[in-house]
């Protein structure tokens, strides 16, 4: 089975890391669902509305583009997703979250996901 990835964060500025890893995990055939309060498409793929916290399913992968500051209101929809693993990019770190996850039993990864499509280590 495919590692179905949940970019959280997603938005259409080309410029951003969330776009980025868009267009890295399609280029890798890699299944993802953009997630985030701005509206628009990603490489055919409609950005999910956040704030409607869409039922989803078969979630490998959480990738979080968004900071701490704006973490807290999303951390219990997140988990509540049972995903098998939380990639915090550089920037998304946040303790209460990492131990909130660990303690569904979710795999916390403190590394850019960016890194790790490119060494083929995700």
């Amino acid at each position: 089975m495919e590692k179905l990835t949940l970019i959280v964060g997603a938005t259409t500025n080309t410029s951003r890391f969330a776009y980025i890893a868009a267009d890295r995990l399609a280029d890798k055939g890699i299944p993802f669902l953009p997630i985030g309060i701005k509206s628009g498409e990603v490489f055919g793929q409609k950005i999910l509305d956040l704030r409607s916290k869409p039922e989803l399913q078969d979630i490998h992968t959480i990738t979080l583009y968004i900071g701490p500051a704006h973490q807290e209101e999303w951390i219990d929809y997140l988990i509540s997703l049972s995903p098998k693993r939380i990639i915090f990019n550089p920037g998304t770190e946040n303790p209460t979250f990492f131990q909130e996850a660990e303690a569904a039993g979710i795999e916390v990864l403190r590394v850019c996901t960016l890194v790790m499509l490119s060494t083929n280590q995700y």
